[in-house]
């Protein structure tokens, strides 16, 4: 029975992608597009476990909202810390932000976490997953999103951890993750990210230094030697370090102007 029901899915799965590949497609908006990211968000809280870690949770809601306010975005933003292992977090289109627990230890200060915020929501503001679109699009796996992804389908499509991890919500979440969030940015979105990063954390008040600490702690949480650049659509840690001591005096002269210094931040603990 179990493989009768397997079969079913994987035909119903196959049928559906083949619908919506035959079926015109039009051109969505960029604010179909946040609409879309805000109901996947909402399905990904509701399902998801959120941290009630007091001190860090207030954390990640001052940094984030410092980060949003530097960024100059008028996007509907949102931020929540969810309780996981993974050494993550991301910003969705239109600024709905999630940082996961088994990141915070890693990162050792608030102005690191500042850091890695000012990255994602620079991935958001640049409209990189706007390209996420358009090869979801190509691939015709927009209706997923509409249509709600199962989970067995999610993982049949997915090409990535983050994608896999939610698409076991199934749903919305699902069909989000498939279409937006399953791929890859290009080093050099990577590499713009990290430079706007920068420039975020320095405007919000946070040591522009901290950018480039921070990823001496990611080369030094990870278990095994990590893959060579070129196998990689990530710079690796080394190259950031030096890119981001490149443009390290043009983000001092904007920490220094900003109306508020923070240097570091608190500590993790």
């Amino acid at each position: 029975m179990k493989k009768i029901g397997l079969k079913f899915i994987f035909i119903a799965l196959a049928l559906f992608i083949t619908s919506c590949s035959t079926a015109p497609t039009s051109d969505v908006s960029e604010s179909e597009i946040n609409a879309e990211a805000a109901k996947a968000y909402a399905e990904i809280k509701a399902k998801s476990k959120i941290s009630q870690n007091a001190q860090w949770n207030a954390m990640v809601q001052r940094v984030a909202q410092r980060i949003a306010k530097a960024s100059g975005e008028n996007f509907k933003w949102e931020y929540v810390l969810i309780e996981s292992p993974e050494v993550n977090a991301w910003c969705m289109p239109g600024g709905k932000i999630a940082v996961y627990t088994g990141i915070m230890p890693v990162l050792k200060t608030e102005g690191a976490l500042a850091a890695v915020l000012g990255h994602e929501v620079a991935h958001a503001t640049l409209r990189h997953g706007m390209k996420g679109y358009a090869r979801a699009k190509q691939n015709n796996y927009w209706g997923l999103i509409a249509a709600g992804a199962s989970v067995i389908g999610g993982q049949l499509l997915c090409k990535t951890d983050q994608c896999r991890k939610l698409s076991q919500l199934g749903g919305v979440a699902a069909g989000f993750a498939i279409t937006f969030l399953d791929r890859k940015f290009s080093r050099a979105d990577e590499s713009l990210a990290d430079h706007m990063g920068q420039i975020y954390m320095a405007r919000a008040g946070y040591d522009p230094h901290e950018a480039i600490q921070l990823w001496d702690r990611m080369s030094a949480s990870k278990s095994g030697a990590s893959a060579p650049e070129w196998m990689s659509t990530h710079p690796s840690d080394q190259n950031r370090k030096s890119q981001l001591t490149s443009w390290l005096p043009k983000a001092e002269q904007i920490y220094e102007s900003a109306p508020q210094h923070y240097g570091v931040g608190s500590s993790i603990r």
